[in-house]
């Protein structure tokens, strides 16, 4: 019998089963166990294996580049993205923005990046020869 109230709907006791009358045959449960940790660390190879679209955009007097869009294995680290920047323009100074906004720390992962600041799915960065944002 369900009753509401200003709280919710409530369910009475009865309709619940008590934890003491499961009985759970051992090898059952270990294939539980087992099913669980698969699931598990699917989706977080589900996450590894995720490639993110970067777009590279110019600001300033960088020059800018023939190819704009590239895609990353989102498991890499954005220092990866800094020097392929460095090796496409032949250049040790570097600045590089997320969104004109933020130069992240090279540590960071691309996926991390992408879901916190993407847009119209893909990562905007931008590069400059001098300091163009704080």
């Amino acid at each position: 019998m369900l009753s509401s109230s200003k709280s919710g709907p409530t369910t009475p006791l009865s309709n619940f089963v008590h934890f003491s009358e499961i009985h759970l045959h051992p090898f059952h449960l270990q294939f539980s166990e087992i099913h669980l940790s698969l699931e598990v660390s699917g989706a977080e190879s589900c996450r590894v294996l995720e490639r993110v679209v970067v777009h590279l955009r110019a600001t300033g007097d960088a020059p800018i580049l023939k190819q704009a869009k590239f895609k990353i294995a989102g498991s890499e680290k954005f220092l990866k993205v800094i020097e392929f920047l460095r090796r496409q323009l032949h250049r040790d100074t570097l600045f590089v923005y997320v969104n004109s906004a933020f130069s992240p720390n090279p540590d960071e992962l691309v996926i991390d990046l992408f879901n916190n600041f993407g847009i119209d799915g893909k990562l905007v960065v931008n590069y400059a020869s001098s300091m163009a944002w704080g």
